[in-house]
């Protein structure tokens, strides 16, 4: 389906204000920016907590119940999230990033995610954050990596999600039969993964190592222009990718790896669709509009060429344009008119996200209810939920298979 009649999203600029206020409070920024309102860990929109996001729509209890039952029969997948912001853990207490953030709270949000019936989530370490800063403009890095430091936080991080999928109440998928079993199982599987390809460098032995890792999805840019492609949000230095980020991209279809587009500038993105012989995504992103055009989102043709390829966009219940959850069901809808429903998916960015409107995994059942409500049928939200990254999941790691554009559906 195509609507290019995009409406409704207010833009909201990032200032000093918002950024003193959002460092004071350690508070998430990963997504767009810092934000000034801390994500409550545990609380659901419906309790009332100071600072959880407003509904913005109206859902019964009958609807409400729909969402429930929908998450029982279905598999529902979050394509990109920080659960705990675990990617903190074993870090030194007097580090930038836990002055910022706080502590890591992955034992409770691994507690949302069950109770939530989330069957599996990618969880993104972040390659960069070692050399990123938060200033009035947004986020950048402030240095280059000291030899060794990018491999070597990438190391902790993996580190410590293998830590958490020891845990008893989160488990772990390495393939599609992983997200089936935990679904039986009553519990999340963690989707190991990776926001930024900086800790590859110039070493495609570690696409492969990473895939040893667990690791089944890199977001292969991130906030620093790397040795792979620009930024959404810097001028760009590459113009697009660079061979070797072209090298990177074809090797992670070889190993089985799946390709994330989020942060990549329209550039990044056709470059990489020539050359990828798999489904791509791009986990977390909305549709800029006439009244938001912030360099975080993408255009409708952004949005068109991802879709051509078979490929599949994570829409993010980010504060860009969005002050309720109401915002992101129409964020959600406004994708699904533009693309349809089977290139749409749920990218939570949780628990790093920018002054987010939606910010507990006990609501998790709230965006099936949403999307029914909105009329849509519920094999169409299948798709949305989980059914649209199973694809590309089995696709990825289908080495043998070459499944370009001309397998994509749309």
């Amino acid at each position: 389906m195509q609507n290019r009649n995009h409406d409704g999203l207010k833009d909201t600029a990032f200032t000093r204000r918002a950024m003193m206020a959002g460092l004071a409070a350690g508070t998430s920024m990963l997504a767009f920016g810092a934000s000034p309102v801390r994500a409550q860990a545990g609380k659901s929109i419906f309790d009332g907590a100071a600072g959880a996001p407003a509904l913005g729509m109206n859902l019964t209890e009958e609807q409400r119940a729909d969402g429930v039952a929908f998450l029982k029969r279905y598999p529902s997948i979050d394509v990109h999230a920080h659960p705990g912001r675990f990617f903190l853990r074993g870090l030194p207490q007097d580090a930038p990033a836990i002055r910022t953030f706080g502590q890591p709270f992955e034992k409770q949000a691994i507690a949302d995610l069950n109770a939530g019936n989330v069957s599996a989530a990618l969880f993104a370490a972040v390659a960069d954050m070692q050399v990123l800063e938060v200033t009035a403009k947004g986020i950048h890095a402030a240095r280059a990596f000291k030899p060794g430091e990018a491999i070597a936080d990438y190391e902790r991080q993996i580190g410590d999600l293998r830590a958490l999928t020891a845990h008893d109440g989160l488990g772990h998928a390495n393939d599609v039969a992983g997200i089936y079993a935990a679904k039986r199982k009553h519990k999340t599987a963690a989707i190991y993964s990776v926001e930024g390809g900086d800790f590859i460098e110039d070493k495609l032995d570690r696409v492969h190592r990473a895939y040893t890792d667990g690791v089944r999805a890199i977001t292969i840019v991130h906030y620093r222009v790397n040795q792979i492609g620009d930024i959404q949000t810097e001028a760009p230095v590459h113009n697009g990718l660079t061979a070797l980020g072209k090298t990177i991209v074809r090797e992670m279809n070889k190993t089985g790896i799946i390709v994330d587009l989020a942060h990549a500038t329209f550039d990044d993105t056709k470059d990489a669709l020539e050359v990828s012989d798999k489904p791509v995504m791009i986990s977390h992103t909305n549709l800029m509009t006439a009244e938001n055009k912030h360099p975080r989102l993408i255009t409708g043709k952004h949005a068109d060429i991802v879709a051509d390829h078979g490929s599949l966009i994570g829409a993010v219940p980010s504060g860009i344009g969005q002050t309720s959850f109401g915002d992101y069901i129409d964020s959600i809808m406004r994708l699904v008119d533009r693309v349809g429903v089977n290139h749409v998916a749920i990218g939570t960015d949780m628990d790093a996200n920018y002054k987010p409107v939606f910010t507990s995994y006990r609501d998790w059942s709230l965006i099936p209810a949403a999307l029914l409500a909105k009329g849509l049928h519920a094999q169409d939200i299948e798709k949305i939920m989980g059914g649209n990254f199973i694809r590309i999941f089995r696709a990825a790691l289908d080495t043998k298979r070459k499944t370009g554009p001309e397998s994509g559906v749309r």
